[in-house]
């Protein structure tokens, strides 16, 4: 099968499209027929090896959109030909025309949108769902800033915020207000124009995908008691007692009935993934390149195969 894969980590370069065996589902794991992976920043990450070292060669990708190709021995919940979608495990890959994976991280994919879409959802949406619900406990009436609003986490977080019937605002660049309204914030911040600090008075939660100076001065926006969940920066010692707040670092899970209920939620609900692009398997480098640029709106996902017939 063609895969895309590193045999040492560095720049795009290192990334090679290449034939390996198909992999074998062992004990618990089902093997997918892959139709689309998606993209995200912790890929080129690990590329790079900002994560540290990992074992090589590594077939790229951790998010898949496809259809169940084989079981492996003992119970597993999904059986050939159902289409699904899951965050896979490093190292098992997502860049790739198959992949496996345990059973547990999987969910049926939502029936209202196609493969490509539903690839754009499993790191990304998680991200946000965890992030908000399960981290900060954000319920429907209380307020949300939201830092990289237009990004692949931040359009996720926006959505569901406005679905809980939370009070939505997001800091983007100008020529995103449009979509960011589109989607359901509230209150629009252009950060190059406005200090969030000054714009969005106090709020209950700050959901930072940006780090830096960004995470450093959203402190002062929380309100007592307030949840700052940072996806990049890690939280300095003593700081959230200082301001009288909580704060944590978030680390994605892979979870298959988080997935199923996001995918309830896309069915029943005006809650959709923002795919901006789209490219061939072959073209993984340029979609790094991409994405390392820190400005792409919604999400970049990768076409293995075409959709079944």
């Amino acid at each position: 099968m063609k895969a895309i894969r590193i045999h040492e980590f560095g720049g795009k370069e290192v990334m090679k499209y290449e034939d390996i065996p198909q992999p074998q589902p062992g004990t618990g794991e089902i093997r997918i027929r892959i139709i689309a992976a998606g993209v995200n920043p912790m890929d080129w990450k690990i590329r790079s090896g900002m994560i540290g070292e990992m074992p090589l060669p590594m077939t790229m990708g951790i998010d898949v959109a496809g259809v169940v190709d084989a079981q492996g021995p003992g119970e597993v919940s999904f059986q050939p030909g159902e289409e699904v979608f899951a965050k896979v495990s490093i190292g098992q890959g997502s860049y790739a025309e198959y992949t496996v994976v345990n059973s547990a991280q999987v969910a049926r994919k939502p029936k209202s949108i196609g493969f490509v879409e539903s690839a754009a959802i499993p790191t990304a949406g998680l991200a946000a769902w965890q992030s908000l619900f399960d981290i900060a406990g954000l319920e429907k009436g209380q307020s949300v800033l939201i830092h990289g609003a237009a990004g692949g986490v931040g359009s996720f977080a926006v959505q569901f915020a406005r679905w809980k019937g939370a009070y939505v605002i997001g800091t983007a660049s100008e020529k995103n207000k449009q979509f960011l309204k589109s989607i359901g914030t509230d209150e629009f911040i252009d950060y190059k124009k406005q200090r969030f600090e000054d714009a969005a008075g106090k709020v209950d939660v700050v959901l930072d995908t940006i780090g830096g100076d960004t995470f450093d001065r959203s402190w002062g926006v929380l309100k007592p008691g307030g949840f700052l969940v940072s996806t990049v920066a890690r939280i300095p010692e003593g700081v959230p007692e200082k301001y009288g707040v909580h704060a944590q670092t978030l680390m994605t899970r892979a979870d298959g009935e988080e997935l199923a209920q996001i995918a309830a939620i896309i069915d029943e609900q005006p809650v959709k993934p923002v795919v901006t692009t789209i490219l061939p398997l072959s073209e993984a480098q340029k979609a790094h390149e991409m994405s390392e640029t820190h400005h792409t709106r919604g999400k970049i996902v990768l076409r293995v195969a075409e959709d079944p017939q």
